[in-house]
């Protein structure tokens, strides 16, 4: 009786996992380049009271066993790396990767990140940085009277300077891309960083090597999906409650047990 009491607690503490998870994916549903996160389980070990296979007593083989589970438990919440969709914004420094692949950040202590995110500023000193000021990696340095930015699918940066017939050269946008990128590291921000499970980066021209190329004026949005969430939280939110019922009746059955005389 006591097993099932436990067994249903690890089965109520992984639905509540999934619905935390869910509640990230759509709190973060207008997130530039967000990638939902997707829960998986794993069940517990098995107490065998007849292994399968086991030779009966007239010689035959007992085709099933008898193996009594002990519940459930999070295995893993694992980032979709799916495109989202495409949102045209007509900036020029703002960037999409229309594939695989991600822009290099420079952190203040002087290590990478990676982001997905490619809604760029231009920084007083004209360096394409991040929302929060961090700076492109390797560094664009935009002049402070060019007139128009234009970056093509393969990252080449050129500024229309007034008095120059031609566009200038200021730069060359590189992006870096993992064996696998679900393990890389969620630091929040919009920002990733390698791990052992991720592989090493592999920095490559937009367009090579596997990568995406870019879009400019365009951000890739979320690609959490709204309606597959909400039927994924209305699966957890019922089997939460089966599980409050399983522990319920099995208390109702141990009143019972103690009421024997």
């Amino acid at each position: 009786m006591l097993r099932s009491l436990q067994t249903s607690a690890t089965g109520m503490e992984a639905q509540q996992q999934l619905i935390d998870t869910l509640s990230n994916n759509i709190a973060n549903v207008n997130t530039n380049g967000f990638k939902r996160g997707r829960v998986h389980f794993n069940d517990l070990l098995y107490q065998n009271l007849r292994a399968p296979g086991l030779s009966s007593a007239n010689g035959t083989v007992a085709p099933t066993g008898v193996q009594i589970g002990n519940g459930v438990r999070l295995a893993s919440i694992e980032k979709s790396f799916e495109e989202g969709s495409v949102k045209i914004t007509k900036n020029d420094t703002d960037l999409m990767i229309k594939g695989r692949g991600f822009f290099r950040i420079q952190m203040p202590d002087g290590t990478l990140s990676y982001t997905r995110d490619g809604a760029f500023k231009r920084a007083p000193d004209g360096r394409l940085v991040t929302s929060e000021g961090l700076p492109l990696v390797p560094e664009i340095v935009i002049p402070q009277n060019a007139l128009r930015v234009q970056i093509g699918l393969d990252g080449v940066v050129s500024a229309s300077i007034p008095g120059e017939n031609e566009p200038r050269n200021i730069g060359q946008v590189q992006i870096s891309n993992f064996i696998n990128p679900a393990g890389l590291n969620s630091i929040g921000r919009n920002l990733y960083t390698s791990s052992p499970a991720s592989g090493e980066p592999i920095v490559s021209t937009p367009g090579e090597n596997g990568t995406g190329a870019l879009g400019q004026g365009e951000l890739e949005s979320s690609n959490v999906n709204i309606v597959e969430e909400m039927v994924t939280m209305i699966t957890g939110q019922r089997a939460y409650e089966l599980n409050s019922k399983v522990i319920k009746t099995g208390d109702e059955m141990l009143a019972t047990t103690n009421q024997m005389r």
